[in-house]
């Protein structure tokens, strides 16, 4: 979150305007009746929220109707991850993703604005990996003219670790990152300058909708993915919707509004009318920002990526 913005005296929202932890898992509990097979905790930055293990356990009890478990996953920036590691992986966590956008302590620090080095970020990778939240998937945003030096340093370092790293396109979501496609370095971009030091090979998705493009090393050794959101959009295939904190559901990274569930929810709603509402959003979607994305596009009201996710 911009520290600009965000400083020390931001107001944040009252604890009484976010969804409590029964409230979040009763809608998850609806979605998952309605066909959602996975679950993924994101943020802002998941790991600050007080007790989130509890969270984890609660939806970690829900079933498809099949009687199956849902995909239970988290994406974090792990500076929080060493203490937390085991309890979420006691309370049900099935696995994690972890942002990192360089190797570079201070590429990652000028990228992030934080106040925590690369190091902690990899101390949490391994707490997580010791705790058993495998595979550890990473993300790494590369962003013209900051990071792209260090797109086959992360290739070779997550290639010798065993671990999955997809690369995603500067996305200009909100407001905060302005309208500047001029800071995208394409997928295919991204993919060339892998290929030439370590050859790839395109790979079969694993299921529609996947959003990232697989690609794996022609010796075998494993594989990356490339999100191509700007310059390939896959807003046909999309199958996610996101719950904000203060319970608003969002079919779209760019929408400009949501659907209040926190209303109907906290006036007496049935779980039969909720699912109607849950019913009714996802039929009458026609969100297409970013098949769509023009300068005429560009000067519409967005939600921030660190109120709905990623």
């Amino acid at each position: 979150m911009p520290s600009e913005v965000f400083g020390r005296d931001y107001a944040f929202l009252p604890h009484s305007e976010v969804l409590t932890y029964e409230e979040v898992q009763r809608l998850a509990a609806i979605a998952v009746r309605l066909g959602v097979r996975k679950l993924r905790i994101t943020g802002g930055e998941p790991l600050i929220r007080r007790a989130l293990p509890d969270l984890i356990s609660m939806l970690a009890e829900l079933r498809t109707p099949e009687g199956e478990p849902v995909d239970l996953t988290l994406t974090t920036n792990g500076s929080a991850l060493r203490p937390l590691a085991v309890p979420l992986a006691q309370a049900g966590l099935g696995r994690i993703t972890v942002s990192l956008d360089s190797l570079d302590d201070a590429t990652f620090r000028r990228m992030n604005g934080v106040d925590f080095p690369v190091a902690r970020v990899l101390d949490g990778i391994a707490a997580a990996r010791a705790a058993g939240l495998t595979p550890v998937k990473v993300n790494m945003v590369v962003k013209k003219g900051e990071n792209e030096a260090s797109i086959v340093p992360m290739a070779r370092w997550a290639r010798a670790e065993g671990l999955i790293l997809r690369f995603i396109e500067y996305m200009d979501v909100g407001t905060t990152n302005g309208w500047r496609l001029d800071d995208v370095i394409s997928a295919a971009e991204i993919v060339a300058t892998i290929n030439a030091e370590l050859p790839l090979e395109a790979a079969d998705p694993g299921y529609r909708g996947e959003v990232a493009n697989r690609w794996r090393y022609r010796d075998g050794s494993g594989e990356i993915g490339v999100i191509a959101s700007v310059s390939q959009p896959f807003c046909g295939d999309c199958t996610r919707a996101r719950l904000s904190a203060e319970g608003k559901l969002y079919t779209c990274l760019f929408s400009a509004h949501g659907t209040d569930l926190r209303g109907p929810l906290r006036s007496g709603a049935s779980d039969a009318e909720l699912s109607a509402i849950l019913e009714a959003v996802w039929a009458a979607r026609t969100d297409r920002y970013s098949e769509l994305r023009s300068n005429a596009t560009s000067r519409l009201p967005r939600v921030e990526m660190f109120a709905v996710g990623g």
